[in-house]
């Protein structure tokens, strides 16, 4: 599957090869909440996206991955329940991906509500969400045109044109 990142959650982490503890083997990113001085996973629901040392992924600048494409694996449950998503590589030219990977957080979209009924399209899938003292912090896998809802209301994957590769959450609009 072909996945766009639009956004990283809080919380990196670096494990190391077996039988050579000097070179990285992998990098996590998750959710998290700031709590006690510093970012801590507070999971509600448990998910990590693995970047392997090779693939495209700039380790030392994460930002540079951003708005770009990746081919990926379908998210699987692993250990405790958790969901992981495997990114094997990134694409060496932008093509429309499958999904968007989006942060949203409470500021950004206002609370999310994951025990209503309604509260997201079919389509999108919650790979984590960390929630602390009414604050939340989600990574979503959303298609084009797939929504999620908030307190501040619906949210679309909207593509833009000119970047067929890149998508944006866009409030809907009011009748």
């Amino acid at each position: 599957m072909l996945v766009t990142v639009q956004g990283f959650g809080s919380i990196w982490e670096t494990r190391r090869r077996a039988g050579n503890p000097a070179t990285p083997g992998a990098y996590y990113n998750t959710t998290g909440m700031f709590v006690n001085g510093r970012y801590r996973p507070r999971w509600r629901i448990g998910g990590k996206i693995r970047f392997n040392a090779v693939g495209g992924f700039t380790a030392d600048n994460p930002r540079r991955s951003l708005n770009r494409v990746f081919e990926c694996k379908e998210p699987e449950q692993v250990g405790d329940g958790w969901t992981q998503i495997l990114v094997q590589r990134k694409l060496s030219a932008p093509d429309r991906p499958d999904f968007h990977l989006f942060l949203v957080t409470h500021e950004s979209m206002g609370r999310i509500d994951i025990q209503a009924s309604g509260w997201k399209t079919d389509s999108v899938q919650m790979i984590a969400m960390s929630e602390h003292d009414g604050r939340q912090e989600s990574l979503l896998l959303m298609p084009a045109y797939s929504w999620v809802r908030g307190e501040l209301g619906t949210f679309y994957a909207e593509p833009v044109a000119k970047r067929r590769w890149f998508a944006e959450l866009r409030l809907a609009r009011g009748k």
